[in-house]
């Protein structure tokens, strides 16, 4: 009776791990598979009124406009629909910081319920492209840096700059809160 309840406890225990990590793995396994395999396929945008595509990770995503990123009960909608635009941060058409953000989860346990598209914006570099559509012209800015900071940290949500800034964010380690990756490009003329 005891072997049969410890491995109903290992077995379950084994399934919530896969469903909590299946995100994550998935986003991984699909990374490391397009590396193998060079698609020649082109990616195409969910819309171009407002989206992104970032090639070197293959994501791509509507964004939602305007979206509060201090508050939960409208940013957490918005991330299962896609990227999110922090609210009162500059569009693509205008000089500032274009601020977007996604994978934002208040715990480990709710990865899966969160849009994966920004999991692996931590393979980027130096000089990779990300392109954006806006109001149905595409926007192609190169990498400029990356750096984790602290979850507290909006330095980078209200920059004030005069040049066309595209900064992305997203929880780090994948999956927590406990800090964020930034991912700041510039506009590629």
């Amino acid at each position: 009776m005891a072997t049969k309840i410890s491995n109903f406890l290992i077995i379950v225990s084994l399934l919530i791990l896969f469903f909590i990590f299946y995100p994550v793995t998935k986003e991984e396994a699909k990374y490391q598979i397009n590396k193998i395999i060079v698609k020649e396929e082109e990616l195409i945008p969910p819309n171009k009124d407002f989206a992104i595509i970032i090639p070197k990770i293959r994501a791509v995503a509507p964004i939602i406009e305007n979206v509060d990123p201090y508050n939960k009960n409208k940013f957490l909608p918005a991330l299962k629909k896609g990227v999110a635009h922090a609210k009162g941060t500059s569009l693509p058409d205008e000089f500032g910081n274009v601020y977007l953000f996604a994978h934002s989860t208040d715990a480990f346990y709710n990865v899966g319920r969160y849009n994966a598209v920004f999991y692996l914006i931590g393979k980027l570099e130096k000089d990779d492209e990300i392109k954006i559509y806006f109001n149905n012209i595409e926007y192609y800015y190169r990498v400029m840096e990356k750096k984790v900071v602290n979850a507290n940290d909006s330095d980078y949500l209200t920059q004030e700059t005069n040049e066309k800034i595209l900064t992305l964010q997203t929880c780090y380690p994948p999956g927590t809160t406990l800090k964020r990756l930034v991912v700041i490009a510039k506009l590629d003329k």
